[in-house]
Protein backbone atom coordinates (compact mmCIF):
# COMPACT_ATOMS: atom_id res chain seq x y z
CA UNK A 1 0.00 0.00 0.00
CA UNK A 2 1.02 3.57 -0.56
CA UNK A 3 1.81 6.05 2.16
CA UNK A 4 -0.86 8.07 3.93
CA UNK A 5 -2.43 10.58 1.53
CA UNK A 6 -4.61 12.34 4.08
CA UNK A 7 -3.27 15.72 5.14
CA UNK A 8 -6.09 18.32 5.31
CA UNK A 9 -4.38 19.91 8.26
CA UNK A 10 -1.81 18.70 10.71
CA UNK A 11 -3.99 16.82 13.16
CA UNK A 12 -2.70 16.34 16.67
CA UNK A 13 -3.34 12.70 17.45
CA UNK A 14 -4.29 12.01 21.06
CA UNK A 15 -2.31 8.82 21.66
CA UNK A 16 -4.01 8.14 24.99
CA UNK A 17 -7.48 8.45 23.39
CA UNK A 18 -6.44 6.14 20.56
CA UNK A 19 -5.09 3.58 23.03
CA UNK A 20 -8.27 3.73 25.09
CA UNK A 21 -10.41 3.24 21.98
CA UNK A 22 -8.32 0.25 20.89
CA UNK A 23 -8.61 -1.41 24.30
CA UNK A 24 -12.39 -0.96 24.24
CA UNK A 25 -12.59 -2.54 20.80
CA UNK A 26 -10.49 -5.48 22.01
CA UNK A 27 -13.00 -5.90 24.87
CA UNK A 28 -15.82 -6.26 22.33
CA UNK A 29 -17.20 -2.76 22.84
CA UNK A 30 -18.32 -0.25 20.21
CA UNK A 31 -16.21 2.80 19.33
CA UNK A 32 -17.12 5.56 16.88
CA UNK A 33 -14.03 6.65 14.98
CA UNK A 34 -13.19 9.18 12.25
CA UNK A 35 -12.33 8.34 8.68
CA UNK A 36 -11.76 10.61 5.72
CA UNK A 37 -15.21 9.67 4.35
CA UNK A 38 -17.57 9.69 7.38
CA UNK A 39 -17.40 8.55 11.00
CA UNK A 40 -17.65 4.79 11.48
CA UNK A 41 -19.31 2.76 14.22
CA UNK A 42 -16.50 0.35 14.99
CA UNK A 43 -16.38 -3.13 16.43
CA UNK A 44 -13.94 -6.03 16.27
CA UNK A 45 -14.54 -7.57 12.84
CA UNK A 46 -13.66 -11.05 14.11
CA UNK A 47 -15.95 -10.89 17.14
CA UNK A 48 -19.51 -11.94 16.15
CA UNK A 49 -20.91 -10.48 19.38
CA UNK A 50 -19.37 -7.08 18.62
CA UNK A 51 -20.74 -7.22 15.08
CA UNK A 52 -24.18 -8.10 16.45
CA UNK A 53 -23.92 -5.09 18.77
CA UNK A 54 -23.23 -2.84 15.76
CA UNK A 55 -26.33 -4.13 13.99
CA UNK A 56 -28.42 -3.67 17.13
CA UNK A 57 -27.18 -0.14 17.79
CA UNK A 58 -27.86 0.97 14.22
CA UNK A 59 -31.09 -0.97 13.77
CA UNK A 60 -29.42 -2.48 10.72
CA UNK A 61 -30.79 -5.56 8.90
CA UNK A 62 -28.63 -8.59 9.70
CA UNK A 63 -28.15 -9.41 6.01
CA UNK A 64 -26.70 -5.99 5.20
CA UNK A 65 -22.89 -6.35 5.26
CA UNK A 66 -20.45 -3.98 6.94
CA UNK A 67 -17.05 -2.86 5.70
CA UNK A 68 -13.88 -4.04 7.43
CA UNK A 69 -11.25 -1.33 7.92
CA UNK A 70 -7.62 -2.46 7.99
CA UNK A 71 -4.25 -0.85 8.67
CA UNK A 72 -1.93 0.15 5.80
CA UNK A 73 0.37 -2.78 6.61
CA UNK A 74 -2.45 -5.33 6.77
CA UNK A 75 -2.23 -8.70 5.05
CA UNK A 76 -5.21 -8.61 2.70
CA UNK A 77 -4.75 -12.33 2.13
CA UNK A 78 -5.78 -12.91 5.75
CA UNK A 79 -9.23 -11.51 5.02
CA UNK A 80 -9.76 -12.61 1.44
CA UNK A 81 -9.73 -16.11 0.02
CA UNK A 82 -8.02 -14.71 -3.06
CA UNK A 83 -6.68 -11.30 -4.06
CA UNK A 84 -6.82 -10.86 -7.84
CA UNK A 85 -4.30 -8.72 -9.66
CA UNK A 86 -7.02 -6.12 -10.26
CA UNK A 87 -7.35 -5.69 -6.51
CA UNK A 88 -3.59 -5.23 -6.16
CA UNK A 89 -3.64 -2.52 -8.82
CA UNK A 90 -6.49 -0.61 -7.17
CA UNK A 91 -4.85 -0.94 -3.76
CA UNK A 92 -1.58 0.45 -5.13
CA UNK A 93 -3.42 3.37 -6.71
CA UNK A 94 -6.04 4.32 -4.12
CA UNK A 95 -5.18 2.91 -0.68
CA UNK A 96 -5.11 4.41 1.85
CA UNK A 97 -8.22 6.19 0.63
CA UNK A 98 -11.97 6.15 0.00
CA UNK A 99 -12.19 2.88 -1.94
CA UNK A 100 -13.77 -0.36 -0.68
CA UNK A 101 -13.04 -3.63 -2.46
CA UNK A 102 -15.40 -6.61 -2.33
CA UNK A 103 -13.42 -9.86 -2.42
CA UNK A 104 -14.13 -13.50 -1.74
CA UNK A 105 -14.13 -13.95 2.05
CA UNK A 106 -11.55 -16.18 3.70
CA UNK A 107 -13.28 -19.14 5.43
CA UNK A 108 -12.19 -18.16 8.95
CA UNK A 109 -13.67 -14.63 8.74
CA UNK A 110 -17.10 -14.55 10.45
CA UNK A 111 -19.99 -14.49 8.01
CA UNK A 112 -21.74 -11.96 10.28
CA UNK A 113 -19.48 -9.18 9.00
CA UNK A 114 -20.52 -10.06 5.44
CA UNK A 115 -24.25 -10.30 6.07
CA UNK A 116 -24.03 -14.05 5.47
CA UNK A 117 -22.41 -13.71 2.04
CA UNK A 118 -19.23 -15.39 0.80
CA UNK A 119 -17.59 -12.02 0.17
CA UNK A 120 -16.09 -9.32 2.38
CA UNK A 121 -15.70 -5.57 1.95
CA UNK A 122 -12.22 -4.22 2.80
CA UNK A 123 -10.93 -0.66 3.05
CA UNK A 124 -7.81 1.09 4.32
CA UNK A 125 -8.77 4.60 5.45
CA UNK A 126 -6.37 7.51 4.99
CA UNK A 127 -7.46 9.50 8.06
CA UNK A 128 -4.45 9.67 10.43
CA UNK A 129 -6.55 9.01 13.54
CA UNK A 130 -8.19 5.98 11.91
CA UNK A 131 -4.76 4.68 10.92
CA UNK A 132 -3.41 5.20 14.43
CA UNK A 133 -6.38 3.28 15.84
CA UNK A 134 -5.97 0.43 13.36
CA UNK A 135 -2.26 0.15 14.15
CA UNK A 136 -2.96 0.13 17.90
CA UNK A 137 -5.88 -2.32 17.73
CA UNK A 138 -4.55 -5.87 18.06
CA UNK A 139 -1.09 -4.63 17.12
CA UNK A 140 -2.24 -3.66 13.64
CA UNK A 141 -3.34 -7.18 12.79
CA UNK A 142 -7.05 -6.77 13.50
CA UNK A 143 -9.86 -5.38 11.42
CA UNK A 144 -12.51 -2.91 12.54
CA UNK A 145 -16.00 -3.43 11.18
CA UNK A 146 -17.21 0.10 10.63
CA UNK A 147 -20.49 1.11 9.01
CA UNK A 148 -21.40 4.78 9.32
CA UNK A 149 -22.02 5.83 12.93
CA UNK A 150 -25.71 6.65 12.62
CA UNK A 151 -29.04 4.90 12.86
CA UNK A 152 -29.68 2.75 9.80
CA UNK A 153 -30.78 4.79 6.78
CA UNK A 154 -30.20 8.19 8.38
CA UNK A 155 -27.76 10.92 7.35
CA UNK A 156 -24.17 9.83 7.92
CA UNK A 157 -22.05 11.72 10.50
CA UNK A 158 -19.02 13.75 9.49
CA UNK A 159 -18.14 15.05 12.98
CA UNK A 160 -17.95 13.55 16.45
CA UNK A 161 -20.81 15.82 17.48
CA UNK A 162 -23.01 14.28 14.79
CA UNK A 163 -22.33 10.86 16.34
CA UNK A 164 -23.31 12.12 19.78
CA UNK A 165 -26.49 13.63 18.35
CA UNK A 166 -27.32 10.23 16.89
CA UNK A 167 -26.52 7.96 19.83
CA UNK A 168 -26.20 10.25 22.85
CA UNK A 169 -23.06 11.14 24.74
CA UNK A 170 -23.72 9.87 28.25
CA UNK A 171 -23.21 6.57 30.03
CA UNK A 172 -26.47 5.25 28.57
CA UNK A 173 -25.25 5.59 24.99
CA UNK A 174 -25.12 2.51 22.76
CA UNK A 175 -21.62 3.65 21.73
CA UNK A 176 -19.00 3.09 24.40
CA UNK A 177 -16.55 5.73 23.15
CA UNK A 178 -16.35 8.44 20.48
CA UNK A 179 -12.87 9.09 19.13
CA UNK A 180 -12.78 12.64 17.79
CA UNK A 181 -10.74 13.35 14.67
CA UNK A 182 -12.29 16.57 13.43
CA UNK A 183 -14.53 16.87 10.39
CA UNK A 184 -14.28 14.18 7.73
CA UNK A 185 -12.42 15.47 4.69
CA UNK A 186 -14.28 13.65 1.89
CA UNK A 187 -17.76 13.78 3.43
CA UNK A 188 -19.49 10.91 1.59
CA UNK A 189 -18.89 7.19 1.87
CA UNK A 190 -16.30 5.26 -0.11
CA UNK A 191 -16.59 4.01 -3.65
CA UNK A 192 -17.35 0.26 -3.59
CA UNK A 193 -16.03 -2.00 -6.35
CA UNK A 194 -16.93 -5.69 -6.50
CA UNK A 195 -14.03 -7.91 -7.57
CA UNK A 196 -15.41 -11.10 -6.03
CA UNK A 197 -16.67 -12.25 -9.47
CA UNK A 198 -13.87 -10.78 -11.52
CA UNK A 199 -13.47 -13.87 -13.74
CA UNK A 200 -17.11 -13.90 -14.82
CA UNK A 201 -18.35 -10.32 -14.44
CA UNK A 202 -15.25 -8.13 -14.41
CA UNK A 203 -15.15 -5.18 -11.99
CA UNK A 204 -18.58 -3.93 -10.88
CA UNK A 205 -19.25 -0.50 -9.37
CA UNK A 206 -21.65 -1.12 -6.48
CA UNK A 207 -21.56 2.40 -4.99
CA UNK A 208 -19.99 5.55 -6.48
CA UNK A 209 -17.94 7.89 -4.34
CA UNK A 210 -15.10 10.38 -4.60
CA UNK A 211 -13.05 7.88 -6.63
CA UNK A 212 -14.87 7.85 -9.96
CA UNK A 213 -15.61 5.09 -12.43
CA UNK A 214 -13.27 6.86 -14.85
CA UNK A 215 -10.40 6.70 -12.35
CA UNK A 216 -11.03 3.00 -11.78
CA UNK A 217 -11.13 2.36 -15.52
CA UNK A 218 -7.83 4.20 -15.95
CA UNK A 219 -6.16 1.76 -13.53
CA UNK A 220 -7.82 -1.45 -14.70
CA UNK A 221 -8.04 -0.73 -18.42
CA UNK A 222 -11.77 -1.45 -18.42
CA UNK A 223 -14.76 0.46 -17.13
CA UNK A 224 -16.55 -1.07 -14.14
CA UNK A 225 -19.98 -2.45 -14.95
CA UNK A 226 -23.23 -1.45 -13.28
CA UNK A 227 -24.59 -3.80 -10.60
CA UNK A 228 -26.54 -6.82 -11.80
CA UNK A 229 -29.24 -8.75 -9.95
CA UNK A 230 -26.72 -11.24 -8.54
CA UNK A 231 -24.22 -8.64 -7.31
CA UNK A 232 -23.23 -8.89 -3.65
CA UNK A 233 -25.18 -6.78 -1.18
CA UNK A 234 -23.06 -3.84 -0.06
CA UNK A 235 -23.22 -1.01 2.43
CA UNK A 236 -25.36 1.99 1.53
CA UNK A 237 -26.88 0.58 -1.65
CA UNK A 238 -30.54 0.31 -0.68
CA UNK A 239 -32.91 2.59 -2.61
CA UNK A 240 -33.73 4.63 0.52
CA UNK A 241 -30.70 5.68 2.55
CA UNK A 242 -28.82 8.72 3.92
CA UNK A 243 -32.14 10.41 4.68
CA UNK A 244 -32.98 13.17 7.17
CA UNK A 245 -36.33 13.12 8.97
CA UNK A 246 -37.62 16.03 6.86
CA UNK A 247 -38.73 15.01 3.33
CA UNK A 248 -36.17 15.78 0.61
CA UNK A 249 -36.84 16.64 -3.03
CA UNK A 250 -34.45 17.51 -5.82
CA UNK A 251 -35.61 20.22 -8.22
CA UNK A 252 -33.94 21.28 -11.47
CA UNK A 253 -32.31 24.72 -11.16
CA UNK A 254 -34.65 26.32 -13.71
CA UNK A 255 -37.70 25.14 -11.73
CA UNK A 256 -36.62 25.96 -8.17
CA UNK A 257 -38.04 29.50 -7.93
CA UNK A 258 -41.38 28.39 -9.33
CA UNK A 259 -41.55 25.49 -6.86
CA UNK A 260 -40.63 27.77 -3.96
CA UNK A 261 -43.43 30.17 -4.95
CA UNK A 262 -45.96 27.32 -5.02
CA UNK A 263 -44.85 26.08 -1.60
CA UNK A 264 -44.98 29.62 -0.22
CA UNK A 265 -48.52 30.00 -1.54
CA UNK A 266 -49.47 26.93 0.49
CA UNK A 267 -47.80 28.40 3.62
CA UNK A 268 -45.19 25.63 3.65
CA UNK A 269 -41.86 26.22 5.35
CA UNK A 270 -38.98 25.36 3.04
CA UNK A 271 -35.33 24.61 3.80
CA UNK A 272 -33.28 25.11 0.65
CA UNK A 273 -29.89 23.64 -0.29
CA UNK A 274 -28.64 25.51 -3.35
CA UNK A 275 -25.59 26.40 -5.44
CA UNK A 276 -26.59 29.10 -7.91
CA UNK A 277 -29.74 30.87 -6.67
CA UNK A 278 -30.55 34.02 -4.74
CA UNK A 279 -33.55 32.55 -2.92
CA UNK A 280 -36.42 34.31 -1.22
CA UNK A 281 -39.52 32.98 0.50
CA UNK A 282 -37.59 30.24 2.30
CA UNK A 283 -37.54 29.41 5.98
CA UNK A 284 -33.88 28.33 5.99
CA UNK A 285 -31.16 28.06 3.37
CA UNK A 286 -27.67 26.65 2.89
CA UNK A 287 -25.48 27.89 0.05
CA UNK A 288 -23.21 25.11 -1.22
CA UNK A 289 -19.85 25.11 -3.05
CA UNK A 290 -19.60 24.91 -6.84
CA UNK A 291 -16.86 22.26 -6.75
CA UNK A 292 -18.01 18.61 -6.55
CA UNK A 293 -15.50 17.54 -3.88
CA UNK A 294 -16.25 20.58 -1.72
CA UNK A 295 -19.99 19.98 -2.14
CA UNK A 296 -19.60 16.36 -1.03
CA UNK A 297 -17.60 17.51 1.99
CA UNK A 298 -20.51 19.73 3.09
CA UNK A 299 -23.65 17.84 2.03
CA UNK A 300 -24.32 15.70 5.11
CA UNK A 301 -23.77 18.63 7.47
CA UNK A 302 -26.12 20.68 5.27
CA UNK A 303 -28.80 17.99 5.37
CA UNK A 304 -28.50 17.78 9.15
CA UNK A 305 -28.67 21.56 9.56
CA UNK A 306 -31.72 21.85 7.32
CA UNK A 307 -33.34 18.89 9.07
CA UNK A 308 -32.95 20.73 12.40
CA UNK A 309 -34.58 23.86 10.95
CA UNK A 310 -38.08 22.46 11.43
CA UNK A 311 -39.22 23.01 7.83
CA UNK A 312 -41.94 21.05 6.04
CA UNK A 313 -39.63 20.07 3.19
CA UNK A 314 -35.97 20.27 2.15
CA UNK A 315 -35.58 21.38 -1.47
CA UNK A 316 -32.22 20.61 -3.05
CA UNK A 317 -31.18 22.34 -6.25
CA UNK A 318 -30.35 19.45 -8.56
CA UNK A 319 -26.69 18.95 -9.46
CA UNK A 320 -24.84 18.39 -12.72
CA UNK A 321 -24.81 14.78 -13.91
CA UNK A 322 -21.17 14.60 -14.98
CA UNK A 323 -18.90 11.88 -13.57
CA UNK A 324 -17.37 13.96 -10.79
CA UNK A 325 -20.86 14.47 -9.32
CA UNK A 326 -21.81 10.78 -9.47
CA UNK A 327 -21.16 10.03 -5.80
CA UNK A 328 -23.07 12.94 -4.28
CA UNK A 329 -25.92 12.50 -6.79
CA UNK A 330 -26.18 8.89 -5.64
CA UNK A 331 -26.50 9.98 -2.00
CA UNK A 332 -29.11 12.65 -2.73
CA UNK A 333 -31.17 10.27 -4.87
CA UNK A 334 -31.31 7.76 -2.02
CA UNK A 335 -32.01 10.50 0.55
CA UNK A 336 -35.03 11.59 -1.50
CA UNK A 337 -36.32 8.11 -2.37
CA UNK A 338 -38.94 7.87 0.37
CA UNK A 339 -40.17 11.41 -0.39
CA UNK A 340 -41.38 10.65 -3.91
CA UNK A 341 -44.69 12.45 -4.43
CA UNK A 342 -44.31 14.76 -1.39
CA UNK A 343 -43.98 17.91 -3.52
CA UNK A 344 -47.32 17.43 -5.26
CA UNK A 345 -49.00 16.64 -1.95
CA UNK A 346 -47.65 19.79 -0.29
CA UNK A 347 -48.50 22.08 -3.21
CA UNK A 348 -51.85 20.50 -4.01
CA UNK A 349 -50.73 20.00 -7.58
Amino acid sequence: MSDDKHNPQQLQIDAAAVMLAARKLEQGKLVAFPTETVYGLGGDAENPAAIAAIYAAKGRPANHPVIVHVAPEADIGYWAASVPVEARRLIASFWPGPLTLILKRAPHIPDAVAGGQDSVGLRCPSHPVAQALLREFRGGKGGIAGPSANKFGHVSPTTAEHVREEFGGDENSLVDYVLDGGQSEVGIESTIVDLSRIDTHGPVLLRPGQISAEQIAAVLGTAPAAPDAAAPRASGTLDAHYAPHTPVVQVNPEDVLRVLAKLHAQSKMVALIHRTLQPSQVFAARHMPQDADAYAHDIYAALRDMDHAGADIIVVEALPVTGQWQGVNDRLRRAAFDSIGILSRLTGA
